[in-house]
């Protein structure tokens, strides 16, 4: 896996998963909603940990900043 999200992109990220866990936790997102945003900061969290989106494989999208060699 190769990185193609910078780290404002990771962070943004980690900000709308923590926002979505609080939610679910205070119960302002419950039920089928709050499973469904709970899935959805799991996988925001994943994918920012690993600094790899398989969607922007797909969409061509690098945020990743390009290493001059």
């Amino acid at each position: 896996m190769k990185k193609n999200m910078s780290s404002y992109d990771k962070l943004i990220r980690l900000i709308v998963a923590i926002v979505l866990i609080v939610l679910y936790y205070r119960g302002i997102l419950s039920g089928t909603l709050g499973i469904v945003a709970l899935l959805v900061a799991l996988v925001l969290t994943i994918t920012s940990l690993l600094s790899f989106c398989p969607l922007y494989t797909l969409l061509g999208i690098n945020t990743c900043k390009k290493e001059n060699k």
